[in-house]
């Protein structure tokens, strides 16, 4: 017996790697491209300390009703959906106050997930590099 499956494969691209261009651009670029979906970085602005650390194309702090509509209507306009609204930082980072910092910038692209009806966001879960890894677990 012989059982075909047929199976769509759907590419898309982290925004991290376009991080100079800006939200409307990174949709065009991929519905342009072929791209069906892509994951956009959602980090608070200011300066990064990594490689495409710091990329932010979804301002999540300052994501209004307004800017909820418009970047729905800008995603169906060019047929590309988002996977995830990413962010990676070390939420376990030793020192408090950043620790702190990272987590409550997660719960911002937690909400913005909830507005935008997304429902995959991406993090790291951290680790403090002075703890074995069952502790940070």
């Amino acid at each position: 017996m012989i059982i075909k499956i047929n199976v769509m494969i759907r590419l898309g691209i982290q925004s991290a790697i376009l991080g100079d261009l800006s939200f409307d651009e990174v949709v065009t670029f991929a519905s342009e491209n072929g791209f069906a979906c892509v994951e956009m970085m959602c980090w608070p602005e200011g300066k990064a300390n990594r490689k495409f650390a710091g990329v932010t194309h979804i301002d999540v702090a300052a994501l209004d009703d307004i800017e909820v509509v418009r970047v729905k209507n800008k995603l169906r306009e060019n047929n590309v959906y988002i996977s995830g609204l990413g962010y990676y930082p070390n939420p376990l980072d030793p020192d408090k106050e950043r620790s702190d910092f990272y987590v409550a910038h997660i719960k911002k692209v937690i909400d913005a997930a909830v507005k935008l009806e997304i429902s995959v966001i991406n993090t790291f879960i951290g680790a403090d590099p002075a703890k074995h890894d069952d502790d940070n677990f």
